[in-house]
Order: structure tokens, then sequence, then C-alpha cells
């Protein structure tokens, strides 16, 4: 199983920014999703969470700015990014918890850059 995330940039504060992540493979199941974020010097923190049945939960810090959504049927998780802020800047990682052959492990994208300029 694989997860490739994209979308990343640069983009100036107040605009808005579009991430996707496909899973791909020996997929029978995805349970949550989520987006992570690592800003330079910090700790990986979550972003937001998406469940199979569509249910979401995101931090505070983005609560009003930042769309989690995803398409079962294409196994992709997306981020819906708007009114970025500086504070925003990050690599942001793919997360989801994927039943292969059997058993439910978690994968991680590779990581997309993220730099909010003023």
């Amino acid at each position: 199983v694989q997860l490739q995330a994209s979308g990343g940039g640069l983009v100036q504060a107040g605009g808005s920014l579009r991430l996707s992540c496909t899973a791909s493979g020996s997929i029978s199941r995805i349970a949550a999703m989520r987006w992570y974020r690592q800003p330079p010097g910090k700790q990986r923190e979550v972003v937001a969470t998406i469940d199979s049945d569509g249910s979401t939960n995101s931090a505070d810090s983005v609560k009003g700015r930042f769309t989690i959504s995803r398409d079962n049927a294409k196994n992709t998780v997306d981020l819906q990014m708007t009114s970025l802020k500086l504070e925003d800047t990050a690599v942001y990682y793919c997360n989801a918890v994927v039943l292969s052959d059997q058993t439910w492990r978690s994968y991680w994208g590779q990581g997309t850059l993220v730099t909010v300029s003023s």
C-alpha cells in the first residue's frame, strides 16, 4: 500500500491551497484518514481526521479554515485550506489506516511542503 500526496506549494497569507492524497495497492478497506503537519522545528501534529462514515474532526487552529473530505471509491483524501496564515507553514502528511492482506496497518504519505508567505 502506498499513499501519494500532492498539492503543496507557495501561497500568500490569506490564500487557499488544496492538498490531495491517493492510496493505492492491495486495499480491502480504509478506516480513518488524516492529515498531519510538521512545522519547522516542531513536532508533527494532527490537522484533521475523517472516518469511513464521513464524520470529521479538526484541530482548533484550523477550524473554520480547513476542510477534510474523502472519496471512498477512489481511495482519496483531500484537505482544502483557506485563509492561510504564516503559522500554517509546514510539511503536510496524509495518513490512512488500511486493511490490506487481512491486516490493519497505518500508512503515511511522503509529505508535501506548504509555505505561506507574507
